[in-house]
């Protein structure tokens, strides 16, 4: 294999994000969460209960929001603590994180997003939401608002395998997760993928397959995270009843995936995240030693270890079919 140029990745040997948008915006992009109390369709019985099976938003959602403030309050809180702990921050965005931040009428939408936009020191909106919860209407709504401000779509695919999909209660399949962001994508959104390696039923070989369907997609960006066992989840409950039922991936297991998998995403795809952090008081399960922070010098090293970056073994095989 003949490497790349070695200014194509840097010293991390794949795309990464943060690099990405200090030179295309100048400095530092900081995102900040806000609760806008949305839910999601396989919570409220549209299309099921209970939520998915690995979700707990507790386990993400920062110590300092308070859901009973308004947006422009919560937006306030979060940027006192974030301009203290990253105090080289260029730009901020309203992060809405938690549930499906599109599940709602076009009116209340516009409403949060727009107090959002509001504030003084937001530049832009970052929205996670489901891929089956993004009519037309909402698309059209967020193409007209990126004519003028940052607009990041963040769509959770999870899986790319419908058996595992089906298994953890996510009420959607991949064709679904496709559809969205080749919507969105035509539209000129920029979307970033969350994608979440060692879901029950999922094989190394499926998960590998994956990083091929994920290349074939107009996707801008990808967050991979490795499963973890949350307090409060069914998944915590059918770790406690029976470990074994529930694999989970060792440290070394999951640096190695990683770098199997980024090998095989293609080039053109960056990455903003390759693991997550749940609060130890909200982990149950995997024990580990790494912390978030050396997990991406960790796959650095690994691919370094084996002479690969990203893309180096993917395969161009055109557009997604459903």
């Amino acid at each position: 294999m003949t490497p790349p140029p070695s200014c194509a990745f840097g010293p991390r040997r794949y795309r990464s994000w943060n690099e990405y948008v200090k030179t295309r915006y100048g400095g530092r992009v900081q995102k900040v969460s806000v609760l806008a109390g949305f839910t999601c369709p396989n919570r409220d019985g549209l299309i099921g209960k209970g939520g998915c099976t690995f979700c707990n938003n507790d386990g993400f959602t920062p110590g300092y929001l308070e859901p009973q403030q308004s947006i422009t309050a919560q937006l306030d809180h979060g940027l006192d603590f974030l301009r203290r702990r990253y105090p080289g921050t260029q730009r901020y965005m309203a992060y809405f994180q938690s549930y499906s931040n599109t599940y709602g009428e076009l009116g209340r939408l516009q409403g949060c997003f727009e107090e959002a936009l509001a504030h003084p020191a937001i530049t832009g909106l970052a929205i996670g939401t489901r891929p089956d919860c993004l009519p037309d209407n909402v698309l059209d709504y967020l193409a007209e608002l990126a004519r003028s401000v940052i607009i990041e779509l963040e769509i959770g695919v999870e899986s790319c395998n419908d058996a595992t999909l089906a298994r953890v209660n996510r009420g959607h399949t991949f064709a679904t997760s496709a559809d969205a962001i080749e919507r969105s994508a035509a539209r000129g959104l920029e979307v970033t993928a969350h994608v979440l390696l060692g879901l029950p039923g999922e094989s190394t070989e499926s998960m590998l397959d994956g990083a091929r369907l994920l290349s074939a997609l107009p996707i801008h960006a990808l967050k991979l995270h490795q499963l973890q066992v949350v307090r409060g989840t069914v998944l915590a409950r059918d770790w406690q009843r029976d470990p074994e039922s529930v694999p989970l991936l060792g440290e070394e297991e999951c640096i190695s995936l990683l770098a199997d998998f980024i090998e095989r995403l293609s080039p053109r795809i960056l990455l903003q995240r390759v693991g997550s952090e749940v609060p130890p008081s909200q982990k149950l399960a995997p024990e580990w030693n790494v912390r978030l922070s050396e997990l991406a010098p960790r796959l650095s090293a690994e691919l370094a270890r084996r002479g690969t970056w990203q893309g180096c073994r993917h395969v161009a095989t055109g557009q997604f079919q459903a």
